[in-house]
Formats: structure tokens, C-alpha cells, sequence
């Protein structure tokens, strides 16, 4: 076992950290490495989603829980960056759990985090369709054509998911450019309509809008509670980089720097983006009586044509998350299938030689959202959709846990990323703030269904993970190969 710091060249090593044979192909460079994480938070697609419901629940004051659960968020985001620059394989929290706690504890992390990613994927392409693709090309509402736009999208993005890492690496890094360069634009003309127009106000920042009086709104439960879920929803998915990190070029070094740059950079960019769209509210009822709260601001400031621009980049944004998620989502699923605790592993665990990229599990993530597309209805649709955020939040919690339970024991990598003597101090207040999300998360009435739905998820997995025990428990109890993680 290791006992001192090591290099960090894992270009040089024939193996992988415990021991794996490599079968990925290095091909992500740091900015590309980033990108994977940023277009997965994405918080042009997060914003324009959820902007609607904050305006509903909390009002336009609301904008500054941004702040707190940004600062919630990096903190949990420095704890996984921790475990990334000593562990940098695909499967992220799967591994770490495994090689840490035991493989069975690193099964119920890997089993909530494919359920996640899977639904995720659905998530992400059907708003693409109903809430950018639709309106763009003047499509009315209709639940029918935007499923089949989903399945045509989840298509194209397997096959660019299958054919290049390389390739969803330059895609991503386009998206991220793409969408940086629309945000600070569309925020810096908001600012200027309003200061030459007049039509918006500065005072809409401690508005609340439509909300006022409303005898819940500090409860439990209440509108300002409910209004903390934009930021929750939106501020995920930074440990994207991870599941690639063995396509990844120093990893140690670029995988938890990603991870860390890209929920600040997110987290900073998104409450500008938020203040400018608050300041041009022109009329906070109308704005909150839509469920495309951005769009109207942008047509009735800057017009259709703007719009329409804004609606294009907003497309894109949703595309390149729906891809980083599923290849995040394939990785993990080869990472689990390579150690033989994944349904039809020797399938799943293939890898192209060609492509070098994890075909087989690939197309799993595509059936699985044409499962859902074509067989769960609507409303059920919703409630599974939003069940992801719960299942989230536990996996991050459950994620800090683990850091706290094994970090003396942690191995030091000369020259990877370390928080030195603050990472306890963070580490405990990562875990207070996953305590407040899980609340915020659960409490409110609404949260009921999709609380049961992702309990169902975990029961699904724990049936799954017995019939395991009892007909292949060898790779329940023991490591593929051992590494050297952990100091003696």
C-alpha cells in the first residue's frame, strides 16, 4: 500500500488506478474536460426551465437563495473533487464507495446514480423539444409530437455518443462557448433596454411578486422554501468530469479542477444572468403567469427576433446536456459491468475497439428513454422526471459521508488536487448543507409522489441487488483488483 505521495502521470502507467487494463481512449484535453461538467449543469437550460416556478412559488426576491445554495454546492463539489483526484475512473462515486466502504455500498451508490443519469437523459431532450424546439418552429403544445422529438433527439445523440469521446468532447466545448457568449449578450442588452427604455425596475430584486401575502410563504414547505429548487435542480451534474476521467489527459490534476471551476463559474454566471432578467421584468404578473417566463422577457424587451436567437442557443444547450448526460450515464454502466455487478455485464462491458467507446451500454441508456418515452404516461412522466432531484441530493450526501467516514486514510497524490487542513471544515459543512437540501427537497406537499417514486427506484434496485447475493455474490464481496487508495 502506498505510504508516501505519488507522481500523478498516469499517461506513463500500463494500468489504470486498481488495476484496470485500459480500453477508453485518452482524449479529453482540460478546457474539453471542463466543458463536460459545465454543459452538464448548463444554467442557460436550468434558468430558462425553472425561472417560471420561482416566479410562482417564491417571487422575484427569490433570486438571492441562488446565493446560498451555490455556496452549498461548491462546497460539495470541493469534497467530490477530493475523491477525483485520487480515484479518477469511470463510475465516480460508484468507485469510490466501492473501493472504500465495500462493493455492496458502492452498488447502492452506482444503482442510484444510473437511475439518475437515465432519467436524466429524458429530462434534459423532452424539455429541448416542448419548451425550445416547439415554440421555436411556432409548434402549439402537444404532449404527442414532443415525445417524438425527444426519441429523434435521444437518436442523434446516441449515435454521437457512440462514435467519438473526441467528438462530444468538441461538442461540449462548443456549447459552453455558445452559451457563455448568449448569457453575458443577452444580459448586457436586458440591462441596456431597461436603462434606456424604463420598462423594468431595479426594485423587482425585492419584489415578491405575486406571492405577497401569502400567510405560507416562510413556512415549511412554503414559497420561498419551494423557490430554493431552481438553484438545486440547476447547480448538478459537476461531477460529470469524473465518469470520464479515464478519457481524461492528467486526471488527477484536470478532473477535479473541472469539477470545481465549473460549478463556480456556473454558480457566478447564473445569478448575473438572473439579476439582469429580474431588472427587466416588465410586468411581474404576466412574467410569473407563463411557463416561459425568459422568453417573454427577451420578446417583449429585445423582440421576436432576439427570441428566436435566444431560443436556437437554448436548443443547443439542452442537446449538449442531454449528450454529456448520456455518455455519463454509459460510462457508468461499463465502470459497474466491468466488475460484473450490472444486468448482462459481459454485454455491457464491451467496449468498441474502434470507436473505443462503450457501445453496448450506450444504446441501454437510449432504450431506457424510449421506454420511458413511449410507455409512461404523462403526469407519471413528470413526477419520475422530477423524482432525479431527490436521487441527486442523496447520492451527493451519501458522497460526503464516505469522505468524512475514510479521509485519514486517504491516499496523498504529489502535485493533485488537495484542500490541505480545510477539509474537514468543508467537508462537515457540505454535509449540513445536504441535510437542507434533503428537506428542502421533501417537505413541500408536491414533493410526495416523486419521494415515493424514487423510494420505488431504490426498492427496484435493493430486489435487484438480493437476486445478486443469492446467484453471483462473488462480485459483491470482492474488488476486481486491488489499487493502492488507501494509506497504512
Amino acid at each position: 500500500m502506498a505510504t508516501k505521495s505519488e507522481p500523478v502521470a498516469v499517461e506513463a502507467r500500463a494500468e489504470l488506478p486498481g488495476g484496470y487494463q485500459p480500453e477508453l481512449k485518452r482524449t479529453l484535453g482540460s478546457f474539453q474536460v471542463f466543458a463536460i461538467s459545465f454543459a452538464f449543469i448548463s444554467v442557460a437550460v436550468g434558468i430558462f426551465g425553472t425561472y417560471d416556478d420561482l416566479l410562482q412559488t417564491g417571487g422575484p426576491v427569490a433570486i438571492w437563495l441562488w446565493v446560498i445554495v451555490a455556496i452549498g454546492q461548491t462546497l460539495v463539489a470541493l469534497v467530490i473533487a477530493q475523491f477525483a483526484a485520487r480515484i479518477p475512473l469511470a463510475g465516480s462515486s460508484y468507485q469510490w464507495a466501492s473501493r472504500l466502504a465495500s462493493p455492496k455500498i458502492g452498488w447502492g451508490f452506482g444503482w442510484l446514480s444510473f437511475c439518475f443519469l437515465a432519467i436524466g437523459v429524458v429530462a434534459v431532450d423532452n424539455a429541448l423539444a416542448s419548451k425550445a424546439f416547439m415554440p421555436l418552429f411556432g409548434i402549439g403544445a402537444d404532449e404527442g409530437k414532443a415525445r417524438l422529438i425527444t426519441l429523434a433527439v435521444l437518436l442523434v445523440q446516441t449515435v454521437l455518443v457512440v462514435a467519438s469521446t473526441r467528438a462530444v468532447g468538441g461538442l461540449n466545448s462548443a456549447a459552453v462557448v455558445t452559451e457563455l457568449a448568449v448569457i453575458l449578450a443577452l444580459g448586457i442588452a436586458l440591462i441596456v433596454v431597461v436603462a434606456i427604455t424604463g420598462h423594468g425596475s431595479v426594485s423587482n430584486l425585492t419584489s415578491r411578486g405575486i406571492t405577497a401575502g401569502d400567510g405560507h410563504y416562510f413556512g415549511l414547505g412554503g414559497g420561498l422554501m419551494l423557490a430554493m429548487l431552481v438553484g438545486i435542480a440547476t447547480l448538478v451534474g459537476f461531477d460529470a468530469a469524473a465518469n470520464l476521467a479515464e478519457e481524461a489527459k492528467d486526471p488527477y490534476r484536470t478532473v477535479p479542477r473541472a469539477i470545481v471551476a465549473s460549478v463556480v463559474i456556473a454558480s457566478v454566471v447564473g445569478m448575473l444572468f438572473l439579476i439582469a432578467l429580474t431588472v427587466a421584468i416588465p410586468n411581474i404578473k404576466a412574467a410569473s403567469n407563463t411557463d416561459s417566463a425568459v422568453a417573454l422577457i427577451t420578446r417583449l424587451q429585445l423582440g421576436v427576433g432576439v427570441e428566436k436567437v435566444v431560443l436556437v442557443a437554448i436548443m443547443f444547450s439542452f442537446f449538449a446536456a442531454g449528450v454529456v448526460t448520456m455518455a455519463t450515464g454509459a460510462r457508468l454502466v461499463y465502470a459497474m459491468s466491468r466488475d460484473a455487478r450490472f444486468p448482462a455485464h459481459r454485454v455491457m462491458r464491451r467496449v468498441n475497439p474502434r470507436t473505443q467507446t462503450p457501445i453496448p451500454a450506450t444504446i441501454l441508456i437510449f432504450a431506457g428513454g424510449v421506454v420511458l418515452m413511449v410507455a409512461v404516461p404523462g403526469n407519471a412522466l413528470i413526477q419520475l422526471i422530477t423524482a432525479g432531484s431527490v436521487l441527486i441530493v442523496v447520492i451527493y450526501g451519501a458522497t460526503v459521508v464516505l469522505y468524512l467516514a475514510v479521509r485519514k486514510g486517504l491516499d496523498r497524490k504529489e502535485g493533485a488536487f488537495s484542500l490541505g487542513r480545510f477539509e474537514l471544515p468543508v467537508a462537515v459543512s457540505a454535509l449540513v448543507w445536504m441535510v437542507v437540501a434533503l428537506v428542502v427537497l421533501v417537505i413541500p406537499a408536491s414533493a410526495h409522489v416523486p419521494d415515493a417514486v424514487a423510494a420505488g427506484l431504490a426498492l427496484v434496485g435493493g430486489m435487484f441487488f438480493l437476486a445478486m447475493l443469492k446467484s453471483a455474490r462473488k462480485p459483491l464481496e470482492t474488488e476486481p483488483a486491488a489499487g493502492d487508495l488507501l494509506e497504512h
